[in-house]
């Protein structure tokens, strides 16, 4: 894999151990609440089995925006895509101009459709998945037809 360059602000660097960047994101319990419904940080354990599964299992890259790792998204080999970016930096366009990147990738992996899992109370990605063309089809499912 390479870098995928979206505009002049955010690149997208394909996954490599740093925890030194990615262990905070999963410290703020707001994030943690926000992806993956759980009240508590993540510890290396369970940071290294996520990035090693999402990584074995698809495409995973760090967002990096204006020069600083700020977030990851994933595109995995069953079309689903997941995007976090760290708290700092939400409500700046960021996760959906990676995600629209995303459906690019998937179109070129000759992908159909594409999928998000988001739990119904994180109204901000339900928001975000959707002004990209996601369209609700479950409780919890998104879907994007390419």
């Amino acid at each position: 894999m390479k870098d995928r360059i979206i505009d002049n602000e955010i690149k997208l660097i394909p996954y490599y151990r740093n925890d030194a960047a990615s262990f905070p994101w999963y410290q703020d319990l707001d994030v943690c609440k926000q992806i993956d419904n759980r009240d508590e940080p993540y510890d290396l354990e369970l940071l290294h089995n996520m990035y090693d599964f999402l990584n074995t299992h698809g495409n995973c890259y760090y967002i990096e925006y204006k020069g600083i790792l700020v977030g990851d998204i994933s595109l995995r080999d069953n079309a689903e895509i997941a995007v976090v970016v760290c708290k700092e930096y939400q409500n700046q366009h960021i996760g959906r101009r990676c995600v629209m990147d995303m459906l690019k990738l998937a179109k070129e992996k000759g992908m159909k459709k594409v999928k998000a899992n988001i739990y119904s109370f994180n109204k901000q990605s339900q928001s975000m998945f959707q002004s990209v063309g996601f369209e609700r089809t479950d409780d919890e499912w998104y879907e994007y037809t390419l």
